[in-house]
């Protein structure tokens, strides 16, 4: 038996999703650049994705900028428009609660001797606006801050955000990582005044290796890496066309019967809760996102609870998937006021089209039995 609840650290791809890249990969294997006849095939889906994307988002298809993946585009999106901006200001805003390869930039950008606010959320894991807005500055050039968090699943209310950021000053740049959002949610980055947007493929049951970085027409941004002057210059080096393919494939099938899968998604986190929260000495700190739950279960330290489960064949995760092998504390889980003892216990939960109700009875109960043993061989 083998049960999947850790779909905010990857997702299974979709069978078509793998058929189309075995396809590009025996038959359609040619260089996008080149002038023949198989550089055009492969161009034909890097053109294909980026029209997927763009309806997706209600975009621009040459808006769009094909990277490896979430971090990468983060990177560029944070690095690549202060350094592009930096005559104006040196001013960056983030929030306390961002995933590493946000937070990790700052920092790298702050050793460069930009100045970085951090502003704080609240105890459900929502910036607090208050704080934002005093935050902003005739010098600050970009705010960045994600959409959906990915340890606890709180939703940022991204149209307030961009609101807030163009009254206060109209050339500071909004960028937002949607790695957890894309595909779970509706997202309209013209309407709520987003600059640059972070989308990943492995999210969405595309493959590891694919994602993307809207990049809204005007925005001042310099390239991260320099060579062939691919995608308009902002990201040299040859496409990774299989792997496009398979992103496209992945989004366009993700947003097909979009409600239906929001909707299952949402049922079967809330039949979790319903059940889990049940056990005693259970804590809730999970956001509005449909797809992610987290619980704290006082007692138990939340590695050791882990790999129970592991040993039954159940896959969870101690918080984000890039951080969570690590002894490190969770900013977000701090971030939101947990005490060393909740913060400590807690796990994430995270759902996919493919998990059942089924599979939720089958967890809890395993938790249910582990629960007292686990207790006992702790507090001894």
């Amino acid at each position: 038996m083998e049960i999947y609840f850790d779909n905010g650290a990857t997702t299974r791809v979709f069978p078509q999703v793998r058929e189309k890249m075995d396809q590009v990969l025996e038959e359609e294997y040619g260089n996008p650049s080149s002038m023949h006849g198989k550089g055009l095939e492969a161009e034909h889906h890097l053109k294909h994705t980026r029209e997927v994307i763009a309806k997706s988002l209600k975009v621009d298809p040459k808006e769009i900028t094909f990277t490896s993946g979430g971090t990468e585009s983060n990177n560029l999106a944070i690095i690549g428009t202060a350094l592009a901006n930096q005559r104006r200001g040196r001013h960056l805003i983030t929030s306390t609660i961002e995933h590493a390869s946000v937070y990790n930039p700052f920092f790298f950008l702050e050793e460069m001797g930009f100045e970085v606010t951090f502003v704080p959320v609240d105890e459900t894991g929502i910036i607090r606006m208050d704080k934002l807005k005093e935050a902003i500055r005739e010098d600050t050039t970009l705010v960045s801050v994600m959409a959906v968090n990915n340890e606890i699943g709180s939703v940022m209310p991204l149209e307030e955000i961009g609101k807030a950021i163009k009254e206060r000053n109209p050339n500071t740049y909004f960028h937002t990582d949607c790695v957890q959002a894309y595909g779970k949610m509706r997202l309209f980055p013209r309407r709520w005044k987003v600059d640059l947007l972070s989308i990943s493929g492995h999210k969405i049951h595309g493959p590891k290796g694919s994602g993307v970085l809207y990049i809204r027409n005007g925005v001042k941004i310099k390239p991260i890496l320099y060579g062939g002057n691919q995608e308009l210059g902002l990201r040299s080096g040859t496409e990774n066309v299989p792997a496009i393919a398979g992103l496209g494939t992945a989004a366009e099938l993700i947003y097909e019967d979009h409600e239906a899968r929001i909707t299952h998604l949402q049922e079967v986190k809330d039949y979790f809760l319903e059940k889990v929260l049940l056990l005693p000495d259970t804590k809730n700190h999970s956001g509005m996102a449909p797809h992610i739950a987290s619980v704290s279960f006082l007692g138990v330290r939340s590695e050791v609870l882990l790999h129970a489960l592991e040993d039954k064949g159940i896959c969870v995760s101690a918080g984000s998937a890039c951080s969570s092998n690590k002894p490190a504390v969770s900013g977000t889980l701090k971030g939101i006021g947990l005490s060393k003892e909740e913060y400590e216990s807690t796990l994430r939960f995270t759902f996919s089209c493919y998990n059942t109700k089924e599979e939720v009875n089958i967890v809890v109960s395993e938790i249910s039995s582990l629960l007292p043993m686990l207790r006992r061989f702790v507090r001894k």
